[in-house]
């Protein structure tokens, strides 16, 4: 059987653990050349890589701020020397405060909208020109069901910026949707992964898996296929849509 995305290139940012790693995996195995991406720990972004390798797919490992424009051009610049030209862009870089509205600050605003939402934008324009030129890309937002849902209370930069991914999606998929270039988002529900627990304390774990129809909490492979659809041939006439991986918490 042929591999679902042979021949392509992709970055996924903030691969070096939970779900940009298991996309990572998942698009190597089936064919890509992946850019495994983080900013902090390099051990994490090598483990990464050397996972993908011994699997016998390709990967390259580019440490990066994805909040800094500049960062971008120069992780789409070696890339390209590297793997070549840049099919598939995965957008999964995300900070979550959790702060009451009032002591937000404006840094902490922008910090929260510069790394998860212009972010997303800073790719896009490098990456989408060549993907015109070929007549074929996949963009790819990781967002989160807060960005929808808005249940969890504090967190209105994050909320605001979990939306914006998907308005952006949408505008993307209008605008280059001729040039067979689909841009969809994927709304991250309950999902086993390593985090700052501090910044959930106020979640009742307990109470979330009662109100899934699925009672557990999803494994973030889960995303990564929901990823491979969006990236693949599977995902052609699919664009400017949300596909919530939640368990059934929400429904509509």
């Amino acid at each position: 059987m042929s591999k679902r995305l042979e021949g392509k290139t992709a970055i996924v940012t903030g691969s070096g653990q939970n779900i940009g790693a298991a996309i990572a995996r998942l698009f190597a195995a089936e064919g890509a050349s992946v850019v495994v991406n983080g900013s902090r720990s390099r051990e994490n972004v090598d483990a990464v890589v050397a996972q993908i390798e011994q699997s016998g797919g390709r990967a390259h490992g580019i440490m990066a701020d994805v909040s800094d424009p500049n960062d971008w051009t120069r992780m789409v610049e070696e890339t390209e020397a590297e793997l070549g030209t840049v099919d598939i862009l995965v957008n999964n870089v995300g900070v979550r405060h959790r702060m009451k509205f009032e002591d937000i600050t404006p840094e902490k605003w922008n910090e929260v909208l510069t790394t998860n939402l212009s972010s997303c934008f800073y790719g896009a324009r490098l990456v989408l020109p060549g993907m015109r030129q070929r007549n074929w890309g996949r963009i790819i937002n990781i967002s989160g069901y807060d960005g929808f849902f808005g249940q969890f209370h504090e967190r209105a930069a994050n909320v605001t910026a979990k939306a914006g991914m998907h308005g952006l999606a949408k505008a993307i998929a209008r605008e280059f949707g001729v040039h067979e270039i689909t841009a969809n988002t994927i709304a991250v529900g309950p999902i086993q992964t390593e985090r700052d627990m501090t910044q959930y304390a106020h979640v009742d774990v307990e109470l979330v898996l009662k109100n899934l129809a699925i009672k557990r909490a999803g494994h973030v492979d889960d995303i990564a296929e929901a990823a491979l659809y969006f990236a693949g041939d599977s995902g052609r006439f699919t664009t400017g849509t949300v596909l919530h991986v939640n368990g059934g918490e929400y429904m509509y």
